[in-house]
């Protein structure tokens, strides 16, 4: 059985994102050092929006509720890709939130790109010091909160931050709601 037909049997026959039936090809999905690359089976739609990032189209990837559960960890790891590359919608992120990847597989994630991505962004707190997703870092400046009556106070610590696509912005959890703050504003804490 070949590659393709493998995979026509493991997807039965359906887009392994959006189960789309029509136009499916095999698409090889990045792979960080020491894991070769894997394939999964896209339709056309998916591959040229992976291919076109500028091209993306959210309202598509909303399939990836269903496909970021399957058992194939380079679907996982191109679910959650797409949904960290969307975490500016509000049910991108919320997935992004719920779908659990192992170590291995989340290395995979993080290390890899989705095809057409480029350089990374890098993220730097007020002093210019580097940040990662998961840092802590401290609000130097009290900030209104844009649609709600937060205020976000000096001194206030955001555990546990997301990084954007936005070299200036992150995003964290004040007073249980999770906002976007721009980086000169905080510092890292630790």
């Amino acid at each position: 059985m070949s590659s393709e037909q493998e995979l026509m049997a493991r997807s039965d026959g359906r887009c392994e994102l959006c189960s789309a039936e029509s136009g499916l090809e095999s698409c090889s999905v990045p792979a960080s050092e020491g894991r070769g690359d894997a394939d999964i089976l896209l339709c056309q739609t998916c591959r040229t929006q992976l291919e076109n990032p500028a091209q993306l189209d959210a309202g598509h990837w909303r399939c990836l509720g269903d496909s970021m559960w399957s058992q194939v960890p380079a679907v996982q790891v191109t679910a959650w890709r797409l949904l960290k590359r969307l975490s500016g919608e509000t049910w991108a992120q919320d997935l992004l939130d719920m779908l659990y990847l192992d170590e291995d597989q989340l290395a995979w994630a993080q290390a890899g790109a989705l095809p057409g991505e480029g350089e990374t962004v890098v993220h730097r707190d007020c002093n210019g010091v580097q940040l990662q997703a998961g840092d802590t870092v401290t609000i130097i400046k009290d900030l209104d909160v844009k649609g709600s009556s937060i205020v976000a106070k000096r001194g206030t610590a955001v555990r546990g931050i997301s990084l954007t696509d936005n070299p200036e912005h992150i995003e964290g959890r004040v007073d249980g709601q999770r906002i976007v703050i721009l980086t000169k504003f905080v510092k890292k804490s630790g």
